[in-house]
């Protein structure tokens, strides 16, 4: 990418896009060139059980230049935007580029994070079950106003998160956001970059990615997380992995299961382009 002769030599790098927008390769070069380390910042890269399918770096890339943060999280340990926080405060001494599409850990990183406590797995529970039996719809009617109208009204996981909030705290998720701390890596100290590629571009290498996925393994790696599988845990939530267990336990064929995973990966990436546009306008964009 020619781009990369404008990107700074020595402030830490961020990069941030959609799925399958290329991220990856322009860290590699950017870490080949100034000898940096690549961390993730993608929330289902951290998985130990998901390399195929989360579209972790390979070992060969791995092995040629540094990495941190990939693969190192076991399925039920918990693991929070904190987590990361506190991981990458460790390799800020050396190069770094920051890298992945998760928008809330670089909000987190470039803004600040409340320190809200952790929930007890009781609650989590009850919450689960709640949402299980319930809806999510049932949860969000329970959240304080501020937190209501602040949150995506549309992402389960978040309303989620926030009743749990309020119910093992007493105080809405909006407040404890209100107390955010100083930020890690301030906006003004980094080189961000945001990926924004043509529409029919992405949509074409998701398709093509996902059959590359395929052929490298993605259903073994699957068929390898079933006995464990549950749908509401966070590791599951890998793209393409719940139309994979339909398909494996007989409920689809791998061709339904296929189109699905893509379309999947399709409104993903477009939810994604949704928040980068809204939270990263500052950013530096490449298309």
């Amino acid at each position: 990418m020619s781009a990369i002769t404008a990107i700074s030599r020595e402030a830490p790098v961020l990069i941030a896009g959609p799925t399958a927008s290329g991220k990856s390769a322009l860290a590699m070069e950017l870490a080949a060139r100034d000898g940096r380390v690549v961390i993730n910042a993608d929330a289902l890269q951290i998985y130990g059980c998901w390399r195929v399918l989360s579209a972790r770096p390979s070992r060969a890339d791995e092995a040629a230049v540094p990495h941190a943060l990939y693969g190192h999280v076991g399925q039920d340990e918990p693991y929070s935007v904190g987590h990361w926080l506190r991981e990458v405060a460790g390799f800020l001494a050396r190069p770094v580029v920051i890298v992945g599409g998760t928008g809330l850990y670089f909000s987190a990183l470039t803004e600040g994070l409340a320190e809200i406590p952790v929930t007890a797995p009781a609650l989590r529970a009850r919450a689960d079950a709640r949402r299980a039996a319930e809806g999510f719809a049932a949860l969000l009617a329970e959240l304080d106003p501020a937190t209501a109208a602040r949150i995506d009204r549309n992402n389960p996981a978040r309303v989620q998160r926030a009743w749990e909030v309020q119910a093992a705290t007493g105080r809405g998720l909006a407040s404890w956001q209100d107390q955010t701390g100083p930020a890690l890596l301030p906006r003004a100290q980094v080189e961000a970059i945001v990926l924004r590629p043509d529409v029919a571009w992405l949509d074409a290498r998701i398709k093509r990615r996902f059959a590359q996925m395929l052929e490298q393994g993605a259903l073994d790696e699957v068929r390898a997380a079933l006995p464990d599988w549950d749908a509401s845990r966070a590791w599951a939530k890998a793209i393409g992995a719940p139309e994979l267990v339909a398909h494996l336990r007989g409920e689809i064929d791998l061709e339904t299961a296929v189109d699905a995973a893509t379309l999947a990966s399709r409104q993903y990436a477009k939810r994604q382009r949704t928040w980068l546009r809204s939270r990263m306008r500052e950013w530096r964009e490449i298309a």
